[in-house]
């Protein structure tokens, strides 16, 4: 269960680090899967720094069992955690500045021991007017000749879904793209040359390269 901080928690950014706004996209869930985002109404620093001590901050979580191909937007601040069979591809600003309030009591397997918190430097971060976590609702802008389906669009970072059997056009004028293929396999065509895509595969295509 852990914490980022953002942009505006200067205090707790090393130097030339930023905060940390993420998203997660479900790419695989089990019937036991919870994803954790968020605290319940009514949670105050207080009260779950003292459901720390007494073995009760579950009661202050918000939760829900996702399914593949949803979409959760998870801004700096916000307490989150995965549970369960669940695995998700991960978008967010570039940070490495995490602050562990929680670790389900697991233990390192390196040492034995369990693995250092961060708790007064989350409790800080944590933004407790924050409302519950839920799924995005997606937009699909375009059906054909490939479905394009809009998941984030904040300041740090866009992410579509992109679904289709003909060829279509990617890039932008300008911009920098990453393409990750989760499922199924094509070709990327430029230059003349021709690159080969699986799943797995991720493609950075540069601003020059244009659309």
């Amino acid at each position: 269960m852990q914490v980022h901080p953002s942009d505006l928690k200067k205090d707790y950014l090393p130097v030339g680090e930023h905060g940390k706004t993420e998203a997660w996209v479900v790419l695989k869930a089990g019937p036991d899967s919870r994803i954790y985002a968020g605290l319940r109404p009514g949670t105050t620093a207080d009260n779950l720094k003292q459901s720390l001590i007494d073995g009760t901050i579950a009661d202050h979580l918000s939760y829900f069992t996702p399914k593949p191909w949803d979409g959760v937007f998870i801004p700096a601040g916000t307490v989150h955690s995965l549970g369960g069979d669940v695995v998700v591809f991960e978008v967010q600003q570039n940070s490495d500045v995490t602050f562990r309030l929680y670790d389900w009591n697991h233990i390192d397997k390196k040492t034995g021991k369990p693995r250092s918190l961060q708790v007064d430097q989350a409790l800080a971060c944590i933004d407790f007017s924050q409302v519950v976590i839920q799924p995005v609702v997606t937009l699909v802008e375009k059906i054909k000749p490939v479905r394009r389906e809009l998941f984030f669009y904040c300041e740090h970072f866009h992410l579509w879904l992109l679904h289709g059997h003909s060829p279509f056009t990617l890039g932008e004028i300008d911009v920098p793209r990453v393409l990750v293929c989760t499922e199924g396999m094509g070709q990327i065509e430029h230059n003349d040359a021709i690159y080969t895509i699986g799943k797995g595969d991720i493609f950075l295509l540069p601003a020059v390269v244009g659309v």
